[in-house]
């Protein structure tokens, strides 16, 4: 089985993959999060995985912009716990460190470590990545924010770990997929829509979940970036698309929506 991830080997989203599949999963590298997209809605593989939200900085937008250009679903989701590791060629010392590689969001989760240690940041596409950079440089004035997994993939030196800010570092993860996930009575369901340009249009359109007991777990919005000030949200509610309820408040939302779009219901993340 073949699924494809953003990142280099060891990357966070290689262990969802793992974590979510099995290890006996062909993980697939992408360069970009649209190539993981690319993969998946031209059967290249039988699924993606991408990181939506970190517990400490948020979502990650680019993705769910992506769903609006790709016509694929959610079919599953998983959280994966960040563990984030100060990584470096072997012999080399913290004193020798001029500057650290990573991810902006994994720079991000570390920022008071980062700051006390006093070195040039420098952001990459990817945590693994750049500790693969490292290794095939030679660098020894250098460390990389990776996992754990990624030192020992390059047969890396571990300097520091347990760096984030918070400790409760999670990241969620959804599965792509050509079709969504059967109900299993323990789902949810994701959307985006549009709310239509009349007074209460977004109250009368959560009125309906609201209405029907229907928890909502997430909402956010996103710049259509078609129109200025004009936003999509993305929601995200208990329950399978087809259970009456659901079903009945997708329908209702029609009226209150310029368009809805159903990303997919899947199982819990356990």
């Amino acid at each position: 089985m073949k699924v494809a991830f953003q990142g280099e080997r060891g990357a966070y989203s290689e262990t969802a993959v793992f974590q979510f599949f099995s290890a006996e999963a062909q993980s697939v590298p992408c360069q970009e999060f649209r190539d993981v997209f690319e993969n998946v809605a031209k059967q290249e593989t039988a699924y993606g995985v991408v990181p939506m939200e970190n517990s400490i900085e948020g979502s990650v937008n680019q993705n769910y912009d992506l769903f609006l250009k790709y016509d694929l679903k959610v079919c599953g989701e998983v959280i994966v716990k960040i563990e984030h590791c100060l990584i470096a060629n072997p012999g080399t010392a913290i004193a020798d460190i001029k500057a650290v590689y990573s991810h902006p969001q994994a720079l991000a989760q570390c920022r008071r470590f980062l700051e006390e240690l006093g070195r040039e940041l420098i952001p990459t596409y990817d945590t693994a990545g750049s500790v693969k950079m490292l290794k095939e440089k030679g660098l020894r004035d250098a460390a990389a924010v990776a996992s754990e997994r990624a030192a020992k993939i390059y047969n890396m030196q571990i300097l520091a770990e347990d760096m984030a800010d918070n400790p409760e570092n999670y990241t969620r993860f959804f599965v792509l997929a050509k079709q969504d996930s059967a109900a299993t009575g323990k789902d949810k369901t994701s959307i985006i829509f549009g709310a239509a340009h009349a007074p209460g249009s977004l109250y009368h359109a959560l009125g309906e979940f609201a209405k029907r007991g229907i928890n909502l777990t997430k909402i956010e919005s996103r710049p259509t970036k078609q129109t200025p000030w004009e936003y999509n949200f993305y929601l995200d509610f208990d329950g399978h698309r087809t259970e009456e309820r659901c079903a009945e408040a997708l329908k209702a939302l029609k009226k209150y929506a310029a368009f809805i779009k159903v990303l997919g219901s899947y199982p819990k993340a356990k």
